[in-house]
């Protein structure tokens, strides 16, 4: 089938940062776009968006194998990413629906040849740059110190509210002193 461990390595990473960025972009775009603001207490996390990836990649390569449900219904390969996606929507309330289907269609995307041509270059040029942000993220959440790496605050300690925000009371109250 043409699979290797720099197949897998490759398209892995390829899986994790394009299936990310699906996720978020979908996420903002039901944020701000359709107002549900219950996405912005969701939390996608984990690799499990790379196996439905590599799941739809193999069911895509091996279309004439069967998966047997349950024992008495016997359904093409080609849907067990669906299959799975409900299954597990349905046992774990909690689990990424979106994280998943974006793992599925980055997954279609790469068997159907419309991302291909990963190589060893791209492979460790997506790695390094996944270990800057990372390490720039660690930074600035404050969870690790790095002390070669300073990042500015983009806030103004000299506005009300601890530097963080300029709010609208604060405001009123700066407009009733002018008066």
């Amino acid at each position: 089938m043409g699979f290797g461990v720099g197949y897998y390595l490759h398209y892995s990473i390829v899986l994790v940062v394009l299936s990310g960025l699906l996720v978020l972009g979908s996420y903002h775009v039901l944020i701000n776009r359709f107002k549900f603001e219950y996405f912005r207490r969701v939390t996608a996390v984990g690799y499990s968006c790379v196996v439905f990836g590599w799941m739809t990649i193999l069911s895509v390569r091996q279309p004439s194998s069967k998966l047997n449900l349950f024992g008495f219904l016997s359904l093409p390969i080609s849907f067990a990413p669906f299959e799975s996606l409900i299954f597990t929507s349905i046992i774990v309330p909690q689990a990424s629906f979106l994280g998943h289907l974006s793992g599925i269609i980055i997954g279609y995307s790469i068997a159907w040849g419309l991302i291909h041509g990963m190589n060893n270059y791209w492979a460790v040029s997506m790695l390094g740059w996944i270990l800057i942000v990372f390490g720039i993220s660690l930074k600035q959440s404050g969870a690790y110190d790095f002390q070669f790496l300073e990042i500015e605050s983009v806030t103004d300690p000299c506005l009300p509210g601890n530097g963080r925000m300029l709010q609208m009371s604060s405001l009123l109250d700066a407009r009733d002193e002018l008066v």
